[in-house]
């Protein structure tokens, strides 16, 4: 199959308008475009047979489907995909989605997972899709760090950062861990742990543990290497991830097939299984971008289509990401503009945060 982009290069002007007017109609019903319909708005007068023949071969290009024999016709996932990178026509943010969405910032005496909570039911409420707001790791300078022997086989780390944030982790300790070692770990970890984030004590301590291993017990050493990889790995992923609105998706008019189709979404979104992947697919290119069905495997056995835009902090930083997940007759022209300025609002608070 030729790239969506080509085939619209060779699409003379007649097949684009029709092509353009069946995507729109059926983004805005829901349902199929059928010739009689086009020709009552298509700017070239031409028979319904003419407008026939011109949908018969955009369906043998892939590009539209007939979802019954005497129906009309609706996109492929491929013509959606054309659609959404060559004849899209976004529109300006509303005065209304903004209002709405700027109102949530509110007081700004709140924690920032209450503000993006906030965030999450405005952007899901504008759009009548499910939102999803991927809040920033916390990444303030180090105060101290401390062990705790909970068992043979099972340890926690106390981190305290210095602006009063404390996270607690577990993890399995390297084989033979005794309290002393743990204390002499903490110690060798502390010296340079001050005022340094996560990921810089990261790269510190794997330089000093070459450079001094033998002043390092080697079960201490065993503990600091091992603390080294548990405290750069991603924390649960639940406490980051804020999903709002899913009852967008189970209207009460959905065939029970495609409800079996979002609830198999909000599985794997509750299981928190391949969410990594959200930040990474905003993480891959500036700005908004769009997912149709299978484009992408965290939302390919719903058919869900996810608009995301990824948002940065006052170090131009990529922390998180905000998307809205709905149907694939998403009406992308009003949801790309809003995602947009969620994404800039987001990291307006988080870069502000960050400078007090």
């Amino acid at each position: 199959m030729k790239e969506a982009g080509a085939l619209l290069e060779q699409m003379n002007d007649r097949s684009r308008e029709v092509f353009r007017r069946v995507v729109e109609g059926y983004l805005l019903s829901g349902e199929p475009v059928g010739s009689r319909v086009l020709t009552r708005t298509l700017s070239e007068k031409v028979s319904a047979a003419t407008v026939r023949n011109v949908m018969q071969d955009l369906e043998f290009l892939g590009l539209l489907d007939s979802p019954h024999v005497s129906a009309g016709r609706v996109p492929t996932q491929l013509g959606l995909r054309m659609f959404v990178d060559g004849l899209l026509e976004v529109g300006d943010l509303e005065a209304a989605d903004r209002e709405k969405l700027d109102a949530t910032l509110g007081s700004n005496t709140d924690d920032v997972g209450g503000l993006l909570d906030r965030v999450g039911h405005a952007l899901s409420g504008v759009t009548h899709g499910a939102s999803l707001v991927l809040t920033p790791k916390h990444e303030a300078p180090l105060k101290h760090i401390e062990f705790v022997s909970l068992s043979s086989d099972r340890a926690l780390v106390v981190i305290v950062f210095a602006d009063g944030h404390v996270e607690n982790r577990l993890f399995t300790p390297p084989k033979g861990q005794t309290p002393s070692a743990m204390r002499e770990a903490a110690n060798f970890i502390n010296a340079f742990a001050d005022g340094k984030t996560l990921a810089e004590l990261k790269t510190t301590m794997a330089r000093e543990i070459v450079k001094r291993r033998q002043e390092l017990d080697t079960l201490a050493a065993e503990l600091v290497e091992s603390g080294v990889a548990i405290w750069e790995a991603e924390p649960d992923m639940s406490a980051r991830l804020i999903v709002r609105g899913r009852a967008n998706l189970l209207g009460e008019d959905a065939a029970e097939e495609e409800l079996e189709k979002i609830r198999l979404l909000f599985d794997d979104l509750e299981r928190k299984r391949d969410i990594a992947e959200f930040l990474e697919l905003a993480e891959e290119g500036d700005g908004v971008r769009i997912f149709i069905g299978s484009e992408n495997k965290l939302f390919s056995l719903s058919g869900s289509s996810l608009v995301v835009s990824p948002y940065m902090n006052a170090d131009r930083k990529i922390v998180g990401a905000v998307g809205v997940i709905g149907p694939t007759r998403l009406n992308y022209g009003r949801i790309v503009p809003i995602v947009d300025y969620t994404a800039q609002l987001v990291g307006r608070l988080i870069a502000d945060r960050q400078q007090r």
